[in-house]
């Protein structure tokens, strides 16, 4: 069973940034991919980030050129580094990964943004 914990959540102000850490009990190198979504109240679980074992990424339309995802193999730890915050990125925040047709999740982080 493959444990992620998410950290770095927290209240920032409109235009603030925030870097969102995902710890894997695992090593990275065997994932297929690993990835951000978020949820905010009354609405379904999204897509933010993803990034592939070959190092493709991709992105919400909203976030793009603000929110980074990256990640350290030596860490076993994903990163989603968030820019230029604007009140609609509230949400909790889930770190993902896709291993051997398996989805883990962690167990979320909440981001409040003010304006």
């Amino acid at each position: 069973q493959v444990q992620l914990v998410e950290s770095g959540g927290g209240l920032v102000q409109a235009g603030g940034s925030l870097r969102l850490s995902c710890a894997i009990s695992e090593t990275i190198v065997s994932m297929n991919s690993m990835g951000w979504y978020r949820q905010a109240p009354g609405t379904q679980r999204d897509l933010v980030a993803t990034i592939t074992s070959g190092g493709y990424t991709n992105y919400k339309n909203s976030v793009k050129g603000r929110f980074t995802i990256s990640r350290d193999n030596a860490k076993n730890t994903v990163y989603l580094q968030m820019n230029s915050l604007k009140p609609e990125d509230t949400a909790v925040y889930y770190c993902n990964v896709y291993r051997r047709f398996q989805t883990y999740w962690g167990q979320g982080t909440q981001v409040t943004v003010s304006a």
